[in-house]
């Protein structure tokens, strides 16, 4: 009696661990499930960090060295060409000074001894005593020495106060050669400046420009420039001004790159459309968004569903052929956005493709979304 009941208990021991291996071995089959091709639109981008700038900004530099005695405008005003910026007041080189000073002294004594020789020769040639032309070689002397001393006169005023009494406009006006906004005046009353020379670029009064005319500058990396070409739109995006993107087309690419960082980089540049609605500063942070390549309508699947063959690392996916039987297929690749790729070759629209790294709801941990 008490064998059977212990062979009856293992019997039903040994049953109870079969039913739980079958249990489990019917919980470890996986199902997968499958996704189809379909006709996408896929929009290959790139995005080009950068600024944007007025398309032409003039710098205002004085015409002669001196100190800032007034300015009358005030950064950020409207100007029109030949409209006052600032004032001069020039302050004479001594040496410079005493040098013009003696020279129309000088001159001043030539004038006064041609005109006596004017005078005498004058009067002869009325007599009769000498001829003509020697009467006109002195009187050719005499205006050349007025000429002389008039120019000597006059290089003593520009020296002394900046320009001469008889000129329209005094170099020691500041005004402004084109329309525009005033976008900085780097100086104050009291500065020194100094004039444009061959040796030296000036002291920069003001900066000026039209601001509604901006362009976008930025940057591409090498391996994207070549898919570029100008006359292309793209989209820009300012940091200043949220969820509003402005148009713009692409109209330079730099045929040079500069090394940054360790990557080559492209400059490029893009007139940008400008709303009325919003007010653009200069030098505002922006990224262009730009197309390299756009199809329409191409057979595409999830760029998920690919694998890679490890040796070759060529791109496959498995296609359903049976209940849970699957089939590798190598596939060809055209453009990929991130997220759906072209399928050039490999499958067909009916197909319907393996999803293989798709997690059930049982592989999830408690507590997971």
């Amino acid at each position: 009696m008490k064998k059977k009941i212990i062979f009856g208990s293992i019997a039903v021991a040994l049953i109870a661990v079969l039913l739980w291996f079958g249990s489990k071995n019917k919980e470890s089959v996986e199902e997968f499930e499958t996704d189809k091709p379909f006709k996408a639109t896929i929009v290959t981008k790139t995005v080009a960090t950068g600024k944007v700038t007025p398309l032409e900004e003039v710098e205002i530099k004085p015409q002669i060295s001196g100190i800032i005695d007034k300015i009358y405008l005030e950064e950020g005003e409207i100007v029109k060409k030949g409209d006052l910026i600032a004032t001069v007041r020039v302050v004479p080189n001594e040496q410079n000074l005493i040098s013009a000073r003696g020279n129309v002294s000088n001159l001043q004594l030539t004038v006064n001894n041609s005109k006596i020789s004017y005078d005498r020769n004058k009067a002869l040639f009325e007599k009769g005593v000498i001829a003509r032309q020697e009467f006109e070689n002195a009187e050719l002397a005499y205006n050349q020495a007025k000429q002389n001393l008039r120019n000597a006169q006059n290089n003593y005023q520009i020296i002394r106060k900046g320009s001469t009494n008889s000129s329209g406009s005094a170099n020691t006006n500041i005004r402004a050669t084109t329309s525009g906004m005033i976008l900085e005046i780097p100086v104050k009353e009291g500065y020194q400046v100094i004039q444009s020379n061959n040796f030296n670029a000036g002291t920069t009064i003001a900066s000026i420009a039209d601001m509604s005319k901006m362009i976008f500058e930025g940057q591409v990396d090498e391996a994207e420039v070549g898919k570029l070409k100008e006359g292309r739109e793209i989209e820009v995006s300012l940091g200043a001004i949220e969820k509003k993107k402005f148009p713009a087309k692409l109209n330079f690419i730099a045929p040079k790159g500069t090394e940054q960082n360790g990557a080559v980089q492209f400059k490029i540049k893009g007139d940008v459309t400008l709303d009325e609605n919003y007010f653009v500063r200069a030098g505002y942070s922006a990224n262009a968004e730009i197309v390299l390549e756009k199809k329409d309508s191409v057979l595409s699947i999830k760029e998920s569903l690919l694998l890679f063959d490890k040796k070759e690392e060529t791109p496959y996916v498995e296609v359903k052929i049976g209940e849970q039987e699957f089939e590798r297929r190598d596939v060809e690749l055209g453009i990929s956005d991130g997220i759906n790729v072209e399928i050039l070759d490999g499958i067909t629209a009916d197909d319907e493709i393996k999803i293989w790294n798709k997690t059930s709801k049982k592989d999830k941990e408690p507590g997971d979304n």
